[in-house]
């Protein structure tokens, strides 16, 4: 427990808030100082690699854009492969799309359709779990792939959002693991 703690300490540290970004009323939460700090990134990278291991993943998906920079390396660190899940337009090839709305207006995001299979249970990483609307799109994607969802793990939960019961049916019982909750 005390481990836990003093992660969420140190992560917390590392994370600085933004007021009015990226429009009024909004309070961002920048992790670059979190990203600059090789301690904080090594911790952070360490325990999504743990959940990595304890949901049986055998991929990661990284949601854009800060979803890349923190799944690509749990994959590595997990020896997994990594999935990038874009928005609409980004990527090359036969793509499945899923439109989502958000905490401050809708957007449309696509996957590699022969990137995930059957076989493969996937682990979602991504930075900050608000309203639940990319997380959710996501998880549909995956389904629609054909894979398994092993599980969602965030940096930062804003549970006054309540993105965690928007996501729950998606979930099919896989398990949502945030490191921090706000």
């Amino acid at each position: 427990m005390t481990e836990t703690r003093d992660l969420a300490t140190l992560l917390l540290s590392r994370i600085r808030d933004v007021a009015d970004y990226p429009e009024p009323g909004v309070m961002f939460k920048d992790i670059t100082p979190l990203l600059a700090d090789p301690e904080a990134f090594t911790a952070l990278t360490d325990a999504f690699a743990g959940i990595a291991e304890r949901t049986g993943a055998t991929k990661v998906v990284g949601l854009e854009a800060r979803g890349f920079i923190l799944g690509a390396p749990v994959a590595v660190r997990a020896g997994l492969g990594f999935v990038p899940v874009r928005k609409a337009g980004k990527l090359p090839g036969a793509t499945l799309s899923q439109a989502y709305d958000l905490e401050y207006g809708s957007a449309e995001i696509e996957v590699h359709a022969e990137d995930l299979c059957g076989d493969d249970r996937v682990l979602v990483v991504d930075d900050v779990l608000a309203t639940g609307g990319t997380a959710e799109a996501s998880l549909q994607l995956i389904h629609r792939a054909g894979a398994r969802v092993a599980g969602v793990a965030v940096l930062m939960e804003l549970s006054f959002l309540d993105g965690r019961a928007r996501l729950e049916a998606a979930l099919r019982g896989a398990p949502l693991e945030s490191l921090i909750t706000v």
